[in-house]
């Protein structure tokens, strides 16, 4: 399993919830960071997971794929981003 995705299911997040963030994700990665806000996850695991995704940017690729979204969608929010 994706450490992103086992981080937030041993805080309580549910699946329904993890996939709302990585849909989000998809569309609007600032919106998704405000998700993650939300979530209610302790301040240590919220730095451990921006610490994961710091280190290691393909872990979001691996959840989006492992929960079936369409990662193209995330490189075209990125690409708006940087506009």
């Amino acid at each position: 399993m994706n450490p992103i995705i086992a981080l937030l299911k041993e805080n309580n997040i549910s699946n329904e919830q993890i996939s709302e963030l990585f849909q989000t994700l998809t569309q609007n990665p600032l919106a998704a960071m405000a998700t993650i806000g939300q979530l209610g996850l302790p301040p240590e695991k919220l730095q451990l997971l921006m610490g994961q995704v710091m280190q290691n940017p393909a872990l979001i690729k691996e959840a989006v794929e492992e929960l079936g979204l369409d990662f193209s969608k995330v490189e075209a929010a990125k690409a708006q981003l940087n506009k």
